[in-house]
């Protein structure tokens, strides 16, 4: 598929053609070339030029994800992290297709570094995903860390119940049955437990 007929690369352009205008400026012409035919040279420029805009690299480290060059990862990381869910979606989509092996010690290191707990979701989803040796470990673990009283994360604990109900690996069994009297997540901590009985 080419990368301008990628439905995901298609939604972030809307996206950020959408953030640019908010800000009461025009799109200007370089939104349009980054668009076009760019050699990963010229892409790997933009992602590296000083006082380029955060959109800007954002596309350029989303095509080179897409063609595989490993030279967005670092970027893709970044966006990874970033406050706004739809850049690490972005980010999460692109580094599935780069195929970098950092990438699952990376999301582990980000869905665990708990002063990032609120921007943890997409890094728990994608752990999920790849299926990686880290994958089983760092959800454990963040989950572990949502099961306190009053913890304001669950979204993200349900994220991780989910993730350890699609890997179906017997080392969460101990924590998936501590989440069954969980309120938010007993019920698909029951249904995880069920995965692992199968």
């Amino acid at each position: 598929m080419n990368f301008a007929e990628d439905p995901e690369f298609c939604s972030m352009i809307d996206r950020l053609r959408e953030e640019i205008r908010n800000t009461g400026e025009e799109v200007p012409a370089d939104f349009g070339k980054l668009l076009g035919p760019l050699g990963a040279e010229e892409l790997h420029h933009v992602l590296t030029a000083p006082g380029r805009p955060l959109w800007a690299r954002e596309i350029a480290a989303f095509r080179l994800g897409l063609a595989g060059d490993p030279r967005a990862f670092e970027a893709l990381v970044l966006l990874l992290n970033h406050r706004d869910p739809e850049r690490c979606v972005c980010a999460a989509y692109a580094l599935t297709r780069l195929g970098d092996p950092r990438t699952a010690r990376a999301a582990a290191a980000l869905a665990t570094n708990e002063l990032r707990v609120a921007y943890a979701l997409v890094p728990v989803r994608l752990l999920a995903r790849l299926r990686a040796p880290e994958s089983v470990p760092a959800l454990v673990t963040v989950l572990e860390r949502r099961l306190a009283a009053g913890d304001p994360h669950w979204r993200v604990g349900l994220a991780c119940v989910e993730g350890l109900a699609a890997l179906a690996d017997p080392r969460a069994r101990p924590v998936l049955e501590a989440a069954l009297p969980h309120p938010r997540f007993g019920g698909a901590a029951r249904e995880a437990l069920g995965r692992l009985d199968a």
